[in-house]
């Protein structure tokens, strides 16, 4: 496994720094480095798009939810992001439309344009701050737990989250945004690749599909139906995560800046359909992997899981290529987020371009920092901490929406209301506020209440554009 490890490991740095020169040197301009030209195609995009959107949670944090959970982890994402190939196609039309009009540097300028407030892009920004950083930090934790387990004691488990995250640093401080996409496609490659090898591996040891379907059955037959063994997937839960994952382009700023930067709306179209296939085919293998977890594992720690399924049970040139794979997920989709905060800071800061670009590289810094800090603090929990970022950053869809659909000025007190909502989801995630009311969780009447206000506020004040009036 080591050797073999090496091998590819050698391949894919040789890959990235290629990759990064390429790309270093061609930056002419701020734009060219933080959005690549908005000149992305099809093929680039279609993996860039995945590749932010499947990374380690799907890699480590899916396994473990099948494990645990049962077969509504399936209807929890893969049916959640089937969905939000529809708001890729209908906001990604909407929102390059008006980025055409007024010009793109991050969602939070964006916002901060239409709205002719500032206060539209800070809290915008803050609201993507607080649930990307810990996002990143998950995508840490996950790689150190996984390296952890293929390298016992071969070093400190900070020590395995601080070398990726400096190498994270170096590659998008010389390569920038277009560098990061062909990151991107090197790791959609190896994800897809090296999962369903896993995959297989599993199936194998289990007899094949019927006869791992019966063997779980057997352990624990509440694992094939919903809510599951232990009742997380109830119909509030199943709800709330359709609508957190179907947000996911227009609250998150490293997706919604990869629609963006599409060349054209073809490539927007074919890209929204491939993610959609590509869903499908990385998701379903990491159920089989749950099911052999829960077969033979499941009563042993995440760590020791991954370690037994995907490097101890697995042939040697596999095993080395799921930790190439790994690796890759984590330095692409944490390189992601960090740049996307990178670029909404930058879409708020004034002044030359050459002091903008200073502050948003010592941000990256800063940026990288607090997610060491987040990422040797939280816990093992990857699906359900990504759960939480995805309905977190969901709250702020009224305020994206209502400033790409309206055709004049909205009112400020959307952004109140997004910023309460906000405010109020946080402190029920720190218990203060109570998790339900009324037997409905707090996520599911705050995207309500939101939703209601702000099509109040935009209907009394006439803003929206004509067919989306008609259609309300």
């Amino acid at each position: 496994m080591t050797t073999w490890a090496i091998a590819f490991g050698t391949i894919y740095l040789l890959l990235l720094c290629y990759a990064a020169y390429k790309t270093f040197v061609k930056h002419t301009s701020a734009d060219q480095f933080m959005l690549a030209g908005k000149s992305i195609g099809p093929v680039l995009g279609i993996l860039t798009f995945a590749a932010a959107l499947f990374s380690s949670f799907t890699f480590l944090g899916m396994p473990d939810f099948f494990r645990t959970h049962g077969v509504g982890a399936w209807v929890f994402l893969g049916v959640s992001d089937g969905a939000m190939v529809f708001m890729i196609l209908w906001f990604g039309y909407r929102v390059r439309k008006k980025v055409k009009q007024l010009g793109f540097k991050g969602m939070a300028g964006l916002v901060t344009t239409v709205y002719q407030n500032k206060w539209a892009g800070y809290v915008l920004f803050a609201g993507a701050f607080i649930f990307l950083v810990p996002y990143a930090a998950i995508q840490v934790k996950g790689m150190a737990i996984f390296f952890s387990a293929a390298f016992p004691g071969a070093l400190p488990f900070w020590a395995w989250a601080l070398i990726t995250l400096c190498l994270i640093l170096i590659y998008s401080q010389t390569g920038g945004f277009k560098a990061l996409v062909y990151s991107d496609v090197i790791q959609g490659m190896l994800l897809l690749l090296t999962i369903w090898l896993i995959c297989i591996g599993c199936l194998n040891k289990m007899g094949g599909f019927a006869s791992a379907v019966q063997q779980v059955h057997d352990v624990n037959e509440k694992l094939l139906s919903t809510p599951g063994p232990k009742g997380l997937f109830n119909t509030q839960f199943l709800i709330t995560s359709l609508i957190a994952i179907v947000m996911i382009p227009v609250t998150q700023p490293q997706m919604s800046t990869r629609i963006v930067v599409l060349k054209n709306s073809a490539s927007l179209n074919r890209m929204a359909i491939a993610v959609g296939i590509f869903a499908i085919l990385v998701i379903f293998p990491t159920a089989f992997i749950g099911f052999y977890g829960a077969i033979h594992y499941s009563t042993l720690s995440v760590q020791d899981f991954l370690g037994k399924a995907l490097l101890a049970d697995q042939a040697g040139i596999v095993a080395g290529l799921a930790i190439i794979g790994l690796f890759a997920c984590v330095l692409s989709a944490t390189n992601s987020k960090i740049f996307a905060l990178g670029s909404e800071l930058r879409s708020l800061l004034t002044g030359s371009e050459k002091q903008v670009m200073l502050k948003v590289k010592l941000s990256l810094v800063l940026f990288a920092t607090i997610t060491f800090i987040a990422a040797i603090n939280v816990n093992d929990q990857l699906a359900l901490l990504s759960k939480t970022s995805f309905t977190g950053t969901a709250m702020m869809a009224p305020l994206v929406l209502t400033a790409v659909l309206c055709k004049r000025k909205p009112g400020g007190e959307i952004i109140a209301f997004s910023a309460i909502a906000l405010i109020i989801f946080i402190l029920s995630l720190a218990t203060y506020v109570p998790a339900k009311i009324a037997g409905l969780n707090i996520e599911l009447w705050l995207f309500a209440a939101l939703a209601l206000l702000s099509f109040i506020s935009a209907g009394v004040r006439g803003i929206m554009q004509p067919e989306i009036s008609a259609a309300l």
